[in-house]
């Protein structure tokens, strides 16, 4: 079948050319969709056990005295980050980190200082995200607990301050204080959102915890948490409920209550709530997500099908031989089908590589990220984007668009009348 696809693809190159031409932009712009979703959801480190993760990255809470229907939303406070979640045992891990980065101004003694991405977490956080460390070590529970200034810092920053990426133990200044480098770690991409930073410092070595509490609730933290190994998600999530009501109940004297909306959430919800003051409409995201999709396979493969039966037209008297020899009408039929898969599976690989050449060319244009003005451009790996899901999408498009372009060239052929098309004609 492959020899005679490829002998009949080399009789009508032209034809043949514009097909796989077609194909390939097709699946192009729907595989650039696909890897624009994909590196939201899909693990890469350090944020490689997304699948396990549950977030909880905004807080919602009103007062008893307040209307039925007011509420405030947003990044939560300290003292719920201690009380509510480093009280929970059904999880793994449990990290308090701030809700996102801040400028800073970063130096050392006798060379000009440069701004930099800082991130305040606890000890904690490098034990939920799998930072790749280049030396040194991440700075431990004992020196979180007592507020020490340390800091982890990536190998860019090392090397702009020290010059090296082996400098654990050297002390920089930021914005005026200063810090004693506890580790180096790989560069993080901003597409790793909850892990992004150029420099993780201890939070409890700022006033951050006391300064950025409003009503008690209120503040400038989120959470994730970490869901033990083989462990079911929906099982943590139910524990942490129960959890959720006891600490509810327990402020309940202070007038404030937190409003749940079904939080903490997985990877993809988490992806997909952009808002803080409701829950995430998931199923809306697919069913969106697959209108995209519809339109970009429907517009190309009515025209792929005007191409395919072209081709198929200059083959009237061919058929007609193997249908006079005994092919039955499934045969010619499944035989349409298969060589047009090949023509289809030729024009896939050409855009799924065309896809990631441009993925990796033009990150910066496709996958902006949501949370405004990192100084670390977007960074993209092949690992990031080629996995094996990213194979399987590939595969299922080239399959329903071979279905939906072939499809009616297919029947009609398989339907030819023997005797006009032995003249030269088609059947009508």
């Amino acid at each position: 079948m492959i020899k005679e696809t490829l002998y009949n693809l080399r009789r009508h190159p032209i034809v043949t050319g514009v097909t796989i031409i077609g194909t390939a932009l097709s699946i192009f712009l729907i595989m650039v969709f696909v890897m624009m979703q994909q590196v939201k959801v899909a693990p890469f480190a350090p944020e490689s056990n997304r699948d396990r993760m549950l977030h909880y990255r905004y807080i919602s809470f009103s007062n008893k005295n307040w209307d039925g229907t007011s509420s405030n939303n947003g990044s939560m406070s300290w003292d719920v980050v201690k009380n509510l979640f480093y009280t929970f045992d059904g999880a793994e891990a449990v990290t308090g980190y701030s809700s996102g980065c801040d400028v800073k101004s970063v130096g050392i003694k006798g060379e000009k200082p440069f701004a930099v991405d800082v991130r305040e977490t606890d000890a904690a956080y490098f034990d939920v995200f799998d930072f790749g460390f280049v030396s040194g070590r991440p700075f431990s529970r004992e020196e979180f607990e007592a507020g020490m200034a340390v800091a982890v810092i990536d190998s860019n920053v090392a090397r702009s301050l020290f010059g090296s990426d082996d400098v654990e133990g050297r002390y920089f200044s930021l914005n005026g204080g200063d810090y004693r480098v506890s580790g180096v770690v790989k560069p993080v991409s901003p597409l790793a959102s909850n892990a992004y930073g150029q420099i993780w410092i201890n939070t409890l070595s700022t006033d951050t915890p006391v300064n950025s509490v409003w009503a008690i609730i209120g503040g400038a933290y989120s959470v994730t948490m970490l869901v033990p190994e083989g462990e079911e998600i929906n099982d943590v999530h139910a524990d942490f409920d129960r959890h959720f009501e006891a600490y509810n109940k327990s402020i309940e004297k202070s007038g404030w209550f937190i409003i749940s909306h079904n939080r903490p959430y997985t990877q993809e919800k988490n992806v997909v709530g952009e808002w803080a003051n409701f829950e995430p409409d998931v199923d809306a995201y697919h069913r969106s997500n697959m209108i995209v999709y519809a339109i970009l396979l429907l517009v190309p493969a009515i025209n792929l099908s005007s191409m395919t039966h072209s081709r198929l037209r200059q083959r009237v008297g061919e058929i007609a031989v193997r249908r006079a020899f005994g092919a039955t009408r499934r045969t010619v039929f499944m035989d349409i089908i298969n060589e047009n898969l090949c023509v289809t599976l030729i024009g896939g690989v050409i855009g799924l590589a065309l896809s990631v050449v441009a993925a990796l060319c033009f990150e910066n244009l496709f996958f902006a990220v949501s949370f405004a003005g990192p100084l670390n451009g977007i960074r993209l790996s092949p690992s990031m984007l080629l996995q094996w899901s990213t194979f399987a999408w590939a595969l299922l498009f080239c399959f329903v668009l071979n279905i939906l372009s072939a499809g009616i060239p297919a029947m009609q052929m398989s339907r030819i009348g023997l005797v006009n098309s032995l003249r030269g004609g088609a059947n009508k």
